[in-house]
């Protein structure tokens, strides 16, 4: 067993964290996680109300009584978000680790430190990592430029990003990005890391709820089936390399183009229904990162978990010691 800072700290047996992802992180795959020793996080917002989301928390607790948390993540929206209502859902249903994202997360941790909450806070930098540090935040994860989602505008990869946060911050930080594999976390130990984060490893799982078909085309792609998307808006995200996000690229990139001339074909709605639900390769765009190329099987949490754990100590214990004359 890999014992850590985090492991002690967040009372879970292995360093491995499945961070907020939307539409997925919901009872059936977070529970998995949780049994399986690792941390998991429901995502708020997948949950259309407050009470929903109260309704999850409680479903997953009937499927584990091991600790998991509840991502809340902070972007603009057109329709408001009742944030406030959302993080006193958490408080009242009595989770004791969130992960923020997005948006600067002071404005909810009066209330998540009045109730005990730790709170992990996602970011792309380590000026940004700093400012949530200085805020009060209780860990760092930090998303090098290989990650699914929005890796912020200065293209660093983990391999520069997560030393460099570690050398800066004083609270512990996760490592994301690019990680899928039992060497990524002995890696990211090195470099300074005491947990990983893994969305698209946990994608290509049994439990994940997505159709069959997505968790195939995770393990058929390579590391370069990836595009960036929405650069010219200065909200670069990482989608799977598709029709529709190449498309999206292509009227991006033409002259006076605006967000608007692409919404139709980035609506996140879409991608939900006709990729992750429907299972229609084609129909929308839809989010992994470069992980991809490190992932050749769907497996269930347990089995992910397990085979992570024991690469890792194999490499710690009989390849490394090697190393030494």
């Amino acid at each position: 067993m890999i014992t850590t800072e985090f492991t002690r700290e967040y009372g879970v047996d292995h360093p491995i964290v499945v961070g907020g992802m939307t539409g997925l992180g919901t009872a059936p795959l977070i529970s998995a996680v949780a049994n399986a020793g690792a941390l998991g996080f429901l995502t708020a917002l997948t949950q259309p109300t407050p009470e929903d989301l109260v309704k999850e928390i409680a479903r997953t607790r009937d499927l584990t009584d091991r600790p998991f948390g509840v991502n809340l993540t902070i972007l603009p929206t057109i329709q408001p978000v009742p944030y406030e209502e959302y993080r006193a859902a958490i408080v009242e249903s009595g989770i004791t680790v969130v992960e923020t994202a997005g948006s600067s997360p002071e404005p909810h941790l009066p209330d998540f430190k009045a109730a005990g909450i730790k709170v992990i806070h996602k970011a792309t930098s380590v000026r940004h990592a700093l400012s949530a540090q200085r805020k009060g935040v209780d860990a760092i994860s930090i998303d090098g430029f290989e990650c699914a989602g929005h890796p912020g505008e200065d293209d660093v990869p983990g391999l520069v990003l997560i030393p460099a946060a570690a050398k800066a911050l004083d609270i512990p930080i996760i490592a994301s990005g690019g990680l899928a594999t039992g060497s990524g976390l002995v890696a990211a130990l090195a470099l300074g890391a005491c947990a990983v984060n893994m969305g698209t490893r946990f994608m290509a799982t049994t439990e994940a709820p997505i159709h069959e078909n997505v968790k195939d085309q995770i393990v058929a792609n390579t590391e370069r089936d990836t595009v960036l998307v929405f650069r010219e808006f200065h909200n670069t995200a990482r989608v799977v390399r598709n029709s529709i996000s190449e498309k999206i690229v292509e009227i991006s990139q033409q002259d006076g183009a605006t967000f608007e001339d692409i919404a139709p074909l980035a609506s996140g709605a879409r991608g939900r229904q006709k990729v992750l639900e429907e299972g229609d390769m084609e129909g929308g765009m839809w989010w992994a990162g470069q992980a991809q190329g490190l992932i050749d099987s769907v497996g269930s949490c347990q089995e992910i978990v397990d085979e992570i754990i024991a690469e890792a100590e194999g490499i710690i214990r009989d390849r490394l010691p090697g190393y030494l004359a």
